[in-house]
C-alpha cells in the first residue's frame, strides 16, 4: 500500500481527498502546512507527497526545496487556476507533476498512480532485459535505471522520475529529435494531459541539474518549434 502526504492549510481538501484516495487503497497522512509536514519527512518518507503551494509557516515552494535536497521522490503541487508563474517555478525547482484548483478528484488520482507506476519502475521493482532497463552510457554520460542513479563526468546527479526519463528518451538515440509529444508520451499516462510548457520547464530544470556539475554541460539541444535532442559529447 504507498503513503500519500497531503499537504494543504484547507481543511476541506485534505478530507475529501483523503476519503478519495483511502477508497482507492491508499494510506494517507495529512498536514496543515509545510513545516508539519517537514517535521514528518525528517523522520519518515512518504511515498509521493501533493502539496499545495500557498500556506502558512512554510510554503510548499520551500518544502519542495528542502525535500529535493534529499529525495527524489514523486512530488505534486496544487496551484490556484491563475498561477501559472507558479506552477513554471514549481516544476524548475523539480515538481514532478501540477494539477490546478478547483479540480477532479479522479484526475488526481491517475496523476497519482501514474508518478507511482513510474516510480516503481524506476526503482527496479518492473525489471527485465530491456534497453529501458539497461546501464546506458552516452559519452559522459551514465545512467543505470534500475539504480535510478545519473552520473555526469563521474559525479552524481540527483533527478526527479520525470527528469530521469526525459533524459533516458532523449539521451537513448542521440542526434534524433524529440518532439514535445513524444516526451509527453515518455514521462505521463495516456489519460493525463500536459501543455507544452511543462515538457520545457522539465528541460530547464533537468539541464540546471546537469549544469550544477559541469558549468559547460551542452549535451540537450533545443530545435525552436521542433522538440529536443541529444548529443553526444
Amino acid at each position: 500500500m504507498s503513503k500519500i502526504a497531503l499537504v494543504d492549510d484547507d481543511r476541506n481538501i485534505l478530507t475529501s481527498v483523503s476519503i478519495t484516495l483511502e477508497a482507492e487503497g491508499f494510506e494517507v497522512e495529512t498536514y496543515h502546512d509545510g513545516q508539519q509536514a517537514l517535521d514528518a519527512f525528517n523522520k519518515k518518507l512518504p511515498d509521493m507527497a501533493v502539496l499545495d503551494i500557498k500556506m502558512p509557516r512554510m510554503d510548499g515552494m520551500d518544502l519542495l526545496q528542502r525535500l529535493r535536497q534529499k529525495t527524489s521522490m514523486p512530488v505534486i503541487f496544487l496551484t490556484s487556476k491563475d498561477d501559472e508563474i507558479d506552477e513554471v517555478l514549481g516544476l524548475r525547482m523539480g515538481a514532478d507533476d501540477y494539477v490546478k484548483k478547483p479540480f477532479s478528484q479522479r484526475l488526481l488520482v491517475e496523476r497519482i498512480r501514474a508518478l507511482l507506476r513510474r516510480q516503481e519502475a524506476v526503482d527496479g521493482d518492473i525489471v527485465g532485459d530491456t534497453e529501458d532497463t539497461k546501464v546506458m552510457s552516452r559519452g559522459e554520460l551514465v545512467m543505470d535505471p534500475l539504480r535510478h542513479s545519473v552520473s555526469w563526468k563521474g559525479k552524481d546527479v540527483t533527478l526527479t522520475v520525470t527528469e530521469f526519463l526525459l533524459l533516458q528518451a532523449l539521451a537513448q538515440r542521440p542526434g534524433f529529435v524529440k518532439s514535445r509529444d513524444q516526451l509527453m508520451d515518455v514521462a505521463y499516462d495516456d489519460q493525463v494531459y500536459v501543455d507544452d510548457r511543462t515538457i520545457d520547464s522539465h528541460i530547464k530544470r533537468l539541464r540546471k541539474k546537469m549544469r550544477s556539475v559541469d558549468n559547460d554541460f551542452s549535451a540537450i539541444e533545443t530545435l525552436y518549434g521542433i522538440g529536443y535532442r541529444y548529443n553526444e559529447e
